[in-house]
Protein backbone atom coordinates (compact mmCIF):
# COMPACT_ATOMS: atom_id res chain seq x y z
CA UNK A 1 0.00 0.00 0.00
CA UNK A 2 3.05 2.38 0.87
CA UNK A 3 4.22 1.65 -2.35
CA UNK A 4 1.80 1.81 -4.51
CA UNK A 5 0.88 5.21 -3.12
CA UNK A 6 3.95 7.32 -4.56
CA UNK A 7 3.78 5.93 -7.82
CA UNK A 8 -0.09 6.86 -8.43
CA UNK A 9 1.05 10.03 -6.95
CA UNK A 10 4.03 10.01 -9.41
CA UNK A 11 0.97 8.83 -12.34
CA UNK A 12 -1.20 11.75 -11.14
CA UNK A 13 1.41 14.19 -11.37
CA UNK A 14 2.71 12.91 -14.94
CA UNK A 15 -0.89 13.23 -16.08
CA UNK A 16 -1.44 16.70 -14.78
CA UNK A 17 2.09 17.81 -16.62
CA UNK A 18 0.59 16.53 -19.84
CA UNK A 19 -2.66 18.29 -19.83
CA UNK A 20 -0.47 21.49 -18.64
CA UNK A 21 1.58 21.22 -21.65
CA UNK A 22 -1.68 20.05 -24.16
CA UNK A 23 -3.58 22.97 -23.07
CA UNK A 24 -0.68 25.00 -23.34
CA UNK A 25 -0.04 24.47 -27.12
CA UNK A 26 -3.72 24.66 -28.25
CA UNK A 27 -4.14 27.86 -26.76
CA UNK A 28 -0.85 29.39 -28.06
CA UNK A 29 -2.61 27.92 -31.53
CA UNK A 30 -5.84 29.63 -30.95
CA UNK A 31 -4.21 32.61 -30.30
CA UNK A 32 -2.14 32.41 -33.39
CA UNK A 33 -5.67 31.47 -35.82
CA UNK A 34 -6.56 34.60 -34.13
CA UNK A 35 -4.12 36.44 -35.44
CA UNK A 36 -4.22 34.97 -38.81
CA UNK A 37 -7.90 35.84 -39.10
CA UNK A 38 -7.40 39.36 -38.35
CA UNK A 39 -4.55 39.96 -40.75
CA UNK A 40 -1.74 40.65 -38.18
CA UNK A 41 0.95 42.62 -39.68
CA UNK A 42 4.37 41.54 -40.06
CA UNK A 43 7.03 43.65 -38.07
CA UNK A 44 8.17 45.36 -41.18
CA UNK A 45 4.58 46.95 -42.06
CA UNK A 46 3.84 50.58 -42.11
CA UNK A 47 3.10 52.23 -39.05
CA UNK A 48 -0.26 53.50 -40.95
CA UNK A 49 -1.09 50.49 -41.41
CA UNK A 50 -0.13 48.96 -38.10
CA UNK A 51 -2.03 51.87 -36.72
CA UNK A 52 -5.01 50.46 -38.51
CA UNK A 53 -5.36 47.38 -37.44
CA UNK A 54 -5.11 47.86 -33.58
CA UNK A 55 -8.53 50.72 -34.07
CA UNK A 56 -9.86 47.73 -36.31
CA UNK A 57 -8.95 44.56 -34.12
CA UNK A 58 -9.29 45.95 -30.08
CA UNK A 59 -12.05 42.90 -29.54
CA UNK A 60 -9.35 40.56 -30.85
CA UNK A 61 -6.29 41.68 -28.70
CA UNK A 62 -8.69 41.27 -25.50
CA UNK A 63 -9.03 38.22 -26.21
CA UNK A 64 -5.61 37.19 -26.91
CA UNK A 65 -4.93 38.74 -23.90
CA UNK A 66 -7.18 36.58 -22.29
CA UNK A 67 -5.78 33.56 -23.45
CA UNK A 68 -2.32 35.05 -22.87
CA UNK A 69 -3.41 35.09 -19.18
CA UNK A 70 -4.60 31.88 -19.17
CA UNK A 71 -1.42 30.04 -20.96
CA UNK A 72 1.41 31.58 -18.84
CA UNK A 73 0.42 29.77 -15.66
CA UNK A 74 0.03 26.53 -17.58
CA UNK A 75 3.74 26.92 -18.89
CA UNK A 76 5.03 27.19 -15.75
CA UNK A 77 2.98 24.20 -14.35
CA UNK A 78 4.62 22.24 -17.07
CA UNK A 79 8.28 23.18 -17.04
CA UNK A 80 8.06 23.13 -12.96
CA UNK A 81 6.10 19.82 -13.11
CA UNK A 82 8.85 18.10 -15.81
CA UNK A 83 11.59 19.43 -13.68
CA UNK A 84 9.83 17.42 -10.49
CA UNK A 85 9.49 14.53 -13.03
CA UNK A 86 12.56 13.99 -13.74
CA UNK A 87 13.86 14.27 -10.32
CA UNK A 88 11.78 11.79 -8.88
CA UNK A 89 12.60 9.45 -11.91
CA UNK A 90 16.61 8.93 -10.55
CA UNK A 91 17.52 13.05 -11.90
CA UNK A 92 18.70 11.92 -15.08
CA UNK A 93 18.71 15.16 -17.15
CA UNK A 94 17.98 16.79 -13.78
CA UNK A 95 20.31 20.07 -15.07
CA UNK A 96 18.46 20.23 -18.52
CA UNK A 97 15.02 20.21 -16.66
CA UNK A 98 16.58 23.19 -14.26
CA UNK A 99 17.76 24.92 -18.00
CA UNK A 100 13.91 24.84 -18.82
CA UNK A 101 12.71 25.84 -15.32
CA UNK A 102 14.35 28.62 -15.79
CA UNK A 103 14.63 29.31 -19.32
CA UNK A 104 10.24 29.15 -19.04
CA UNK A 105 10.48 31.52 -16.18
CA UNK A 106 11.77 34.23 -18.15
CA UNK A 107 9.78 33.11 -20.89
CA UNK A 108 6.82 34.08 -19.30
CA UNK A 109 7.97 37.39 -18.31
CA UNK A 110 8.82 38.50 -21.40
CA UNK A 111 5.36 37.38 -23.38
CA UNK A 112 4.28 39.29 -20.31
CA UNK A 113 5.78 42.71 -22.10
CA UNK A 114 4.93 41.48 -25.34
CA UNK A 115 1.58 41.53 -24.38
CA UNK A 116 1.17 44.46 -22.47
CA UNK A 117 2.97 46.52 -25.02
CA UNK A 118 0.22 45.07 -27.64
CA UNK A 119 -2.23 46.06 -25.43
CA UNK A 120 -1.04 49.45 -25.04
CA UNK A 121 -1.36 50.07 -28.72
CA UNK A 122 -4.61 48.74 -28.97
CA UNK A 123 -5.79 51.49 -26.40
CA UNK A 124 -3.59 54.14 -28.11
CA UNK A 125 -5.01 53.69 -31.59
CA UNK A 126 -8.40 53.91 -30.23
CA UNK A 127 -7.96 57.82 -29.80
CA UNK A 128 -5.64 58.16 -32.80
CA UNK A 129 -5.74 60.04 -36.00
CA UNK A 130 -2.48 59.37 -37.16
CA UNK A 131 0.71 57.57 -35.33
CA UNK A 132 2.55 59.65 -33.26
CA UNK A 133 6.40 59.02 -32.23
CA UNK A 134 5.23 57.26 -28.76
CA UNK A 135 2.71 54.97 -30.93
CA UNK A 136 5.55 54.01 -32.95
CA UNK A 137 8.24 53.31 -30.41
CA UNK A 138 5.52 51.09 -28.19
CA UNK A 139 5.27 49.25 -31.83
CA UNK A 140 8.91 48.69 -32.22
CA UNK A 141 9.65 47.84 -28.41
CA UNK A 142 6.69 45.16 -29.08
CA UNK A 143 8.59 43.90 -32.05
CA UNK A 144 11.87 43.54 -30.10
CA UNK A 145 9.96 41.85 -27.16
CA UNK A 146 8.75 39.38 -29.27
CA UNK A 147 12.13 38.97 -31.03
CA UNK A 148 14.39 38.31 -28.04
CA UNK A 149 11.35 35.49 -26.86
CA UNK A 150 12.19 33.22 -29.88
CA UNK A 151 15.62 32.61 -28.41
CA UNK A 152 14.13 32.07 -25.02
CA UNK A 153 11.58 29.60 -26.58
CA UNK A 154 14.87 27.62 -27.75
CA UNK A 155 16.45 27.20 -25.16
CA UNK A 156 12.87 25.96 -23.19
CA UNK A 157 12.69 23.41 -25.46
CA UNK A 158 15.56 22.38 -25.71
CA UNK A 159 16.10 21.98 -22.24
CA UNK A 160 12.65 20.76 -21.59
CA UNK A 161 13.65 17.86 -24.72
CA UNK A 162 16.66 16.79 -23.36
CA UNK A 163 15.66 16.46 -20.19
CA UNK A 164 13.15 14.48 -20.60
CA UNK A 165 14.63 12.61 -23.19
CA UNK A 166 17.28 11.36 -20.53
CA UNK A 167 14.55 10.69 -18.05
CA UNK A 168 12.84 8.20 -20.18
CA UNK A 169 9.66 10.06 -20.40
CA UNK A 170 10.30 10.83 -24.71
CA UNK A 171 11.89 8.73 -27.54
CA UNK A 172 14.85 9.80 -29.41
CA UNK A 173 12.99 11.20 -32.24
CA UNK A 174 11.16 14.08 -29.81
CA UNK A 175 15.08 15.09 -28.43
CA UNK A 176 16.44 14.73 -31.54
CA UNK A 177 13.01 17.44 -32.61
CA UNK A 178 13.81 19.33 -29.55
CA UNK A 179 17.54 19.90 -30.50
CA UNK A 180 16.49 20.58 -34.49
CA UNK A 181 14.07 22.86 -33.32
CA UNK A 182 15.48 24.67 -30.44
CA UNK A 183 18.48 25.45 -32.51
CA UNK A 184 16.25 27.42 -35.22
CA UNK A 185 15.19 29.34 -32.70
CA UNK A 186 18.30 30.26 -31.21
CA UNK A 187 19.89 31.04 -34.76
CA UNK A 188 16.70 33.53 -34.85
CA UNK A 189 17.68 34.83 -32.06
CA UNK A 190 21.06 36.26 -33.10
CA UNK A 191 18.94 37.65 -35.81
CA UNK A 192 16.29 40.23 -33.23
CA UNK A 193 17.26 43.65 -34.28
CA UNK A 194 16.69 42.39 -37.84
CA UNK A 195 13.34 40.18 -36.60
CA UNK A 196 12.32 43.39 -34.87
CA UNK A 197 12.82 45.45 -38.38
CA UNK A 198 10.94 43.52 -40.37
CA UNK A 199 13.59 40.90 -41.40
CA UNK A 200 12.09 37.57 -43.00
CA UNK A 201 14.32 35.75 -41.03
CA UNK A 202 11.57 35.51 -38.54
CA UNK A 203 9.87 32.84 -40.51
CA UNK A 204 13.32 30.31 -39.04
CA UNK A 205 12.12 31.11 -35.80
CA UNK A 206 8.59 30.09 -36.68
CA UNK A 207 9.06 26.93 -37.72
CA UNK A 208 11.05 25.93 -34.96
CA UNK A 209 8.35 27.86 -32.73
CA UNK A 210 5.72 25.07 -34.85
CA UNK A 211 8.28 22.41 -33.68
CA UNK A 212 7.80 23.45 -29.94
CA UNK A 213 4.15 23.39 -30.41
CA UNK A 214 4.21 19.59 -31.71
CA UNK A 215 6.96 18.34 -29.44
CA UNK A 216 4.54 19.39 -26.40
CA UNK A 217 1.26 18.10 -27.99
CA UNK A 218 3.06 14.68 -28.45
CA UNK A 219 4.70 14.85 -24.80
CA UNK A 220 1.61 15.90 -23.21
CA UNK A 221 -0.25 12.73 -25.04
CA UNK A 222 2.46 10.40 -23.57
CA UNK A 223 2.11 11.76 -20.31
CA UNK A 224 -1.08 11.46 -20.05
CA UNK A 225 -1.51 8.44 -21.28
CA UNK A 226 1.15 7.24 -18.76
Amino acid sequence: MTATTPARSGVVRGRLVGAAAIAFAVLVVVENALFAVTGALTYGAPIEEVLAYYAANRDSVAIVSGLVALYLPLLLVFVTGLHGLVERRGGAGADWSRLALAAGATLSATFVLVNVLQIGLALAADGLAEPTPAFELVWQAHAAAFALALPTIGITFVGAALAAHASGLTPAWQRLLGVVGGSLLLAAGVGTLAIADGSALIFVGLLGFVAWLVWLLVTGVRLVRS
